[in-house]
């Protein structure tokens, strides 16, 4: 399942009434432009005890398409790797 921004804003909303609405969503907008360029820069991003982002390089290579099986050349990218922090993976996978 995925969260919306609009959904995040509720709930920073709901948990902090003294905020303004156009104050909370100024924050979520900062952080997430913070986000995209550190990424941008090549920069690890790491946010303590929850998770971390990290640029990875991939090298060109030569792929297939599934569906014809005809060969396609896939250029060199960076993607971002995802890691969630052992604190958080415990949490997750304890029973209920």
């Amino acid at each position: 399942m995925s969260t919306k921004k609009s959904e995040i804003l509720n709930r920073f909303a709901n948990n902090y009434p003294n905020f303004l609405r156009k104050d909370l969503n100024k924050i979520i907008n900062i952080f997430i432009l913070e986000v995209k360029n550190s990424l941008k820069r090549r920069e690890r991003v790491e946010i303590r005890d929850v998770f971390s982002l990290e640029p990875k390089f991939q090298k060109a290579r030569i792929g297939r398409n599934p569906r014809t099986n005809e060969k396609v050349y896939v250029k060199e990218k960076y993607s971002i790797l995802f890691k969630t922090s052992k604190l958080w993976t415990k949490k997750i996978n304890e029973e209920k």
